[in-house]
């Protein structure tokens, strides 16, 4: 039987979010965090944010984020411009670096052999039309992690699922993914208790 976890789950009151706490609160406890909701109030694109937020969660086993803004928008809209003006910084700074910073500040809190889990996405490997930003940062996420799995301190892992499309999501994104077979929210869930519970670091866990 695995022993119960303290786990900062960041996102909480999305789908996927929503999923994951359903997933992990029967054998864990699960201290929530959103940008407006939450136990705690954390910003991604915020380190001080991270940093507060961190500080009063205290020690921690494991870290899941289960948020991340992307731009969709035609390849023929987006013209080469600065970060600051490009459509691209959405995701650049938001599902990118805001997990990333997220990962870099919680290897302080994480107990030995902690777990920090991230979200990329299908895109990475099978894009669509107006979908190069998803693409360019879900990609960008994986190599991350397979990176930084190397180099991390004391035991602590890192992994990132890769999930389809949710059916729950379909009303909003259903014109994107014409063709894609989108998957229950609940399999997502599964992934990151698969990350949170296991031993393996530096995957890329697919729910396609």
């Amino acid at each position: 039987m695995s022993q119960r976890l303290k786990v900062l789950l960041v996102g909480a009151s999305g789908t996927l979010g929503r999923a994951i706490h359903k997933e992990l609160a029967t054998r864990h406890e699960i201290v929530t965090a959103g940008r407006t909701s939450g136990d705690v109030k954390l910003d991604i694109t915020d380190c001080g944010s991270i940093e507060k937020a961190l500080a009063q969660v205290g020690q921690i086993d494991a870290v899941v984020s289960a948020v991340g803004e992307v731009t969709f928008l035609p390849l023929s809209e987006i013209q080469a411009q600065s970060l600051e003006t490009s459509p691209y910084a959405l995701g650049l700074k938001n599902k990118l670096m805001g997990q990333v910073n997220l990962a870099l500040a919680a290897q302080t809190q994480l107990r030995n052999g902690g777990s920090i889990t991230l979200t990329s996405g299908i895109l990475s490997e099978q894009p669509i039309r107006a979908g190069t930003s998803a693409s360019m940062v879900n990609g960008a996420l994986e190599s991350f992690v397979r990176a930084a799995a190397i180099e991390l301190p004391r035991g602590l892992r890192i992994n990132v699922v890769s999930p389809n499309v949710f059916q729950e999501s379909m009303d909003g994104y259903a014109p994107f993914f014409r063709g894609f077979e989108a998957i229950p929210v609940s399999r997502a869930a599964l992934a990151f208790s698969r990350s949170v519970e296991g031993l393996q670091t530096g995957q890329v866990y697919k729910v396609f």
